[in-house]
């Protein structure tokens, strides 16, 4: 599934103890594979007493090297669509969910800025979520050009959003 959103204003704080909680009742494994955000949605788990029982690791793929050695992206993918695109994060957050041998995985890869183009501007994010049995779910997220810190914080509490999310449909 693909969803576009024009401009998207951060997202209220997920309260990240009590995703921690719900993934260990469910036993749910994570792993991350983060871009623009180095690594932050991986320390937000982190930050959380427990979250050992739940995060399995966090590919932190900054190159496209990297996201090609650690998650096996294509390099097909990265040449035809580039870095920031849907296509590299729904390869990234695959990866991730099978090298890392866990329930769920998601991904981010956009541009935090300075900088951009007329064609992948500053502030657009694309996300994936992958689960064990499911269809891998990608968006983009055009959070404008607020800034560098605010681009990245936007992109780790959408992709805890995106984790919440997935953890309420498999309460269902």
């Amino acid at each position: 599934m693909t969803e576009k959103t024009a401009e998207k204003q951060p997202a209220p704080a997920v309260d990240v103890a009590a995703l921690i909680s719900r993934a260990t009742a469910l036993g749910v494994t994570i792993a991350t594979a983060e871009s623009c955000t180095g690594g932050m949605v991986a320390a937000a788990l982190t930050d959380i007493p427990g979250s050992s029982a739940v995060l399995d690791r966090g590919f932190v793929t900054y190159s496209n090297d990297a996201k090609m050695a650690m998650l096996g992206v294509r390099p097909q993918t990265l040449a035809s669509y580039g870095a920031v695109s849907e296509e590299v994060a729904s390869e990234m957050c695959a990866g991730a969910l099978t090298r890392a041998k866990v329930s769920l995985a998601v991904s981010i890869t956009g541009i935090a800025g300075p900088g951009g183009s007329e064609h992948k501007p500053e502030g657009r994010v694309c996300f994936g979520l992958a689960q064990q049995g499911q269809a891998v779910f990608v968006e983009t997220i055009e959070f404008g050009a607020p800034g560098r810190a605010q681009v990245r914080a936007a992109s780790c509490s959408h992709a805890l959003h995106l984790l919440q999310r997935a953890l309420s449909q498999m309460e269902q």
